[in-house]
């Protein structure tokens, strides 16, 4: 349903966007794939409502496929371009007009989010008045992680403030001749909050050239001087963002599994 309390003068001080499209270059229609009786963005949908923080779960989407999908589950829907190239776009179309405060980014194929997680990103915003964005990092469990150039690695200074984002092996250890222990290093852990100010500020600039070249539109945000807090999750097999990294099939097998034995 394509709502309008966005237009009502309400303020909402955090707002869960849900970027949704239809489109995907491994994957067409995934967000709609429903082999466990409700729809793949329908799960991350009813994760995000259960976020104490969150005061609105809105999905964008750019099409009428989804849009009626969300219908028919209750969720709140808005139509966006098709032209955008990133959900990060997406998302600053459908909340130009809304008055929020801290606006979470929330990918569509996080079936098994941790409400908690989404809590965690917001609040470190809302705690932290100079910080511009927010995202999460976790340790790693292995060596063969760190050296997967699919699992972003991050740098942190001692106070959370993100140095820097890498496919590459960062740090390197030139005592161990390139990857050291899995423990000593941080991966990204793909969500973010963003103040609304600075998200459409953020998407009106060009991409930067590390951006071009790491293909992480994080590092647009450090190129031109923003600020992106971190914080850590102790997590032992990341529950919640190891998703998006694996194939539906997988995550439906193991759903199936789930609710069959119930655990």
């Amino acid at each position: 349903m394509q709502q309008d309390y966005c237009r009502e003068g309400l303020f909402v001080k955090v707002l869960v966007v849900i970027p949704a499209r239809y489109g995907s270059t491994r994957f067409e229609g995934k967000v709609l794939a429903n082999d466990t009786g409700k729809f793949l963005l329908q799960h991350t949908y009813e994760r995000a409502l259960s976020a104490q923080l969150a005061d609105k779960v809105l999905i964008a989407t750019d099409s009428e496929k989804v849009l009626r999908a969300c219908e028919s589950f209750g969720a709140d829907c808005v139509m966006t371009s098709v032209e955008h190239q990133s959900g990060t776009d997406r998302i600053a179309e459908a909340v130009r007009d809304i008055d929020a405060d801290v606006i979470v980014n929330l990918q569509a194929d996080e079936p098994q989010i941790e409400p908690a997680n989404i809590d965690y990103v917001a609040k470190l915003l809302l705690d932290n008045n100079q910080a511009d964005m927010s995202t999460l990092v976790a340790e790693f469990e292995s060596k063969e992680q760190v050296a997967d150039p699919n699992i972003v690695k991050a740098i942190v200074d001692i106070n959370g403030k993100a140095v820097y984002f890498s496919r590459s092996v960062i740090p390197y250890d030139r005592d161990s001749k390139g990857i050291g222990a899995a423990g000593e290093y941080l991966r990204h852990l793909g969500i973010y909050a963003y103040r609304r100010e600075f998200l459409l500020k953020f998407t009106s600039l060009n991409q930067s050239k590390l951006e071009k070249l790491e293909k992480l539109e994080q590092l647009r945000a450090i190129e031109n001087g923003f600020t992106i807090i971190t914080g850590k999750r102790y997590c032992s097999n990341l529950l919640g963002f190891s998703y998006s990294y694996i194939t539906y099939q997988s995550w439906f097998q193991s759903t199936i599994h789930h609710l069959k034995w119930g655990i």
